[in-house]
């Protein structure tokens, strides 16, 4: 079993540590509030998102830093996922997706589940934090709902690498193109252990053939245009724990591996603007009830955050 405990003191927790899980038969997504006062209340000094931002945001196709969560918060949410990534979590029919090392490479790691929401009480109230629902409602221009959540976990000296993608590419069952992505560091992430790096401008090009997440880093360089090729300039997203970055669904985006002596994790949340609807006969989400094509994503596991 995967833990890392040490860099949470139990104070922060008023003299509890254990994790903030619910047993196997309570499905946190039949609540849609918190249920705990862990996020109730903004971090000090929480970013406001403006009308600079939101430009900035529609000019490169990203936002950073944004300051989001204390170490309280961040330190309840590391907690969780030293719980999550123990073999008693593998075969939790609430994970929409659960892969315990979704790399290629055997030598690599990266820990990477969906629907984490519905397990861990600080996850699920994550999504419910007002400032992080109130910065979605700005980018996105309207009010919001959950599309899922997402764990990534690179340890330390073998995280592997997350290949370049645009996210929309895993989300085609769903229109219109109205999603939004927030990343938010748990860690301090730098270079050194694999944070995520954008693609300036990539957001205005037309949604590429989709590889593999946890692959060949490179391998979007072989289907670019000539321009794209030259316009593919990265930059490195490097935040400390408790910062955040957004971005649209069609910027491209990866990481390369962990070589440092430190984890590297991260907590994800994806927003729809309300009005989103299936466009799909399948399952959105493992588990999900169908969602007829044309019919708008909404009710238990679709919350609205926003109004």
């Amino acid at each position: 079993m995967l833990t890392w405990f040490n860099d949470v003191s139990p104070a922060f927790f008023e003299g509890n540590n254990r994790p903030m899980i619910r047993d196997t038969t309570t499905d946190l997504a039949e609540i849609h509030k918190p249920v705990t006062r862990t996020f109730i209340r903004p971090a000090e000094g929480v970013s406001r998102l403006g009308k600079d931002d939101v430009d900035s945001f529609s000019e490169t196709g990203y936002l950073l830093p944004i300051k989001l969560l204390d170490h309280v918060q961040v330190n309840a949410l590391r907690r969780d996922i030293g719980y999550i990534m123990g073999t008693e979590c593998e075969a939790d029919a609430r994970f929409y997706e659960y892969n315990r090392n979704e790399s290629t490479d055997p030598a690599m790691t990266v820990f990477h589940a969906l629907g984490v929401w519905r397990v861990s009480e600080a996850f699920h109230d994550l999504v419910f934090y007002a400032p992080l629902a109130e910065a979605a409602r700005a980018l996105l221009g309207g009010p919001v709902r959950l599309w899922h959540d997402q764990v990534f976990v690179k340890p330390a000296r073998e995280g592997g690498v997350v290949a370049w993608h645009q996210d929309y590419s895993y989300w085609v069952r769903t229109q219109p193109l109205a999603h939004l992505t927030c990343f938010i560091a748990l860690d301090d992430m730098t270079r050194e252990n694999g944070c995520l790096q954008y693609v300036p401008g990539s957001h205005r090009w037309p949604l590429l053939p989709r590889g593999e997440l946890a692959s060949d880093m490179e391998a979007v360089l072989e289907i670019l245009s000539d321009e794209q090729r030259a316009a593919f300039v990265p930059v490195a997203v490097e935040l400390r724990a408790g910062e955040a970055s957004f971005h649209h669904p069609l910027t491209v985006h990866g990481s390369y591996p962990n070589a440092s002596d430190r984890p590297r994790r991260a907590a994800v949340v994806n927003f729809i603007r309300d009005g989103v609807m299936s466009d799909s006969n399948e399952p959105l989400l493992e588990g999900v009830p169908v969602i007829a094509p044309g019919e708008k994503l909404q009710g238990k596991y679709f919350p609205l955050l926003s109004i």
